[in-house]
């Protein structure tokens, strides 16, 4: 039997001891099969065994293994595309919902990891960094945006303030969001899966789903087993590939790339950043960074159309971790590794139906470690018969990318290319 294991990385190698789960094997019945143990699946099967339902999960690898084992591991509040924009697409009553929901998957986070005690080494505060005035001008008004739908937990930080929040003089200024904050992203999924075994729920890793059986009772297929369940959750997001074909014509795979670097000397570190904030740039393709526990610096960015995996992720990643520190020019790499996500065309996640019974999402479009949260609860609202905030998500508009699947990767590569000309000239 195939055996995938977590890749290589700085999250794997210090990841909080996990069980093995055994594959599926044989004919097994239950409620709910979730398909993928990641922080869609793993939530929203968490939701569902706290109102008292019989959960199965399945997992083609190991818990964590894509998105949610890889990622910077950022809480970042709102979506992939702002509020601004879904208000121009969809009535009041649909933006008030989303709305509201944008600020949400922090506190399902913050509430998991006291509620279950796990230990993911949770910081408080993120910072949006402006590299030129175009884009302190813009995080003033995402201020005022965000703050009409309730979140006060703002601060804009002038050239002099940001300063003192990060060590560089990349920034002219930028914004604090004293809700954000940053995890270690695979032991937050692996305490969240020992909560659903807690509940009773099941898990099976190194269990690929090959064949999904629509009907009034679905049956989800492996090669060694199946579940017949009375819903389905499709959550294998940039891992699915083409198991539903219906789910993957509107979304592209998309890698994005992640380095560690030795653990700093503690002068050094608390210099870099003197409040263990988390950062990001205001970049169309963007630079993210934090500290880890054990004082590295985690530092990723750049987006690689298609999921390729790059041959050299360093040469890739360093270039810009000096542009905004070269006072770490003489610092090792000691990991790097990639891992993929799932981008939309509209940059927003696609929730849906096929058919009754089997729920989706996907299209996290690199905000997912929040998002994710908020849709396993909304999925597991819809699958109580609560579908409000289900549909207000599942009417958002999606379209095919340009040219089909053929020439979607060269497309969206262009596009890419248009808006990072675009921050090099500061417009």
């Amino acid at each position: 039997m195939k055996h995938t294991p977590h890749p290589d990385s700085y999250y794997a190698a210090s990841a909080n001891a996990s069980p093995e789960r055994p594959a599926l094997v044989g004919v097994h019945e239950t409620d709910v099969c979730v398909i993928g143990a990641g922080y869609t699946g793993i939530s929203t099967a968490l939701f569902l065994l706290e109102h008292g339902f019989r959960v199965t999960v399945l997992e083609a690898a190991r818990v964590g293994f894509g998105a949610s084992g890889r990622n910077g591991g950022q809480i970042v509040n709102s979506y992939s595309r702002d509020l601004d924009v879904i208000e121009k697409q969809v009535g009041p009553k649909q933006a008030r919902l989303l709305g509201e929901m944008a600020f949400e998957g922090g506190r399902i986070i913050r509430d998991r990891v006291q509620r279950y005690g796990i230990h993911c080494d949770l910081k408080d505060g993120g910072v949006f960094a402006a590299v030129n005035s175009r884009q302190l001008d813009h995080l003033e008004q995402q201020k005022k945006l965000w703050e009409r739908y309730g979140h006060d937990q703002l601060e804009l930080l002038d050239e002099q303030a940001i300063r003192g929040v990060v060590d560089t003089q990349r920034y002219v200024g930028g914004m604090l969001d004293r809700s954000g904050g940053h995890i270690h992203p695979l032991n937050l999924v692996l305490g969240e899966a020992a909560a659903v075994e807690s509940l009773g729920g099941v898990i099976h890793e190194q269990s690929a789903v090959i064949r999904v059986q629509q009907g009034a009772a679905p049956v989800v297929h492996t090669e060694h087993g199946r579940v017949t369940a009375r819903f389905v959750v499709v959550a294998g997001n940039a891992y699915l590939g083409d198991l539903l074909p219906a789910l993957s014509a509107k979304s592209m795979p998309c890698g994005t790339q992640v380095v560690a670097t030795e653990p700093l000397p503690p002068d050094l570190a608390h210099s870099l950043l003197p409040q263990d904030y988390c950062v990001e740039d205001c970049n169309y393709l963007l630079d993210y960074y934090r500290l880890s526990a054990d004082k590295r610096l985690i530092f990723g960015g750049g987006v690689v159309y298609g999921a390729r995996d790059p041959a050299n992720i360093e040469s890739m990643i360093r270039p810009n971790l000096l542009r905004a520190f070269p006072q770490l020019n003489e610092v090792k790499i000691d990991y790097a590794w990639t891992g993929n996500f799932l981008l939309t065309l509209s940059r927003l996640p696609q929730v849906g139906r096929l058919g009754s019974n089997i729920f989706y999402s996907q299209g996290c479009s690199g905000h997912g470690v929040t998002y994710t949260h908020v849709a396993g609860k909304v999925l597991a609202e819809a699958i109580r018969g609560q579908a409000e905030r289900f549909d207000a998500f599942a009417a958002l508009p999606h379209y095919p990318f340009p040219g089909g699947r053929l020439f979607r990767v060269p497309f969206t590569a262009m596009g890419a290319w248009y808006y990072q000309f675009r921050d090099r000239l500061g417009w």
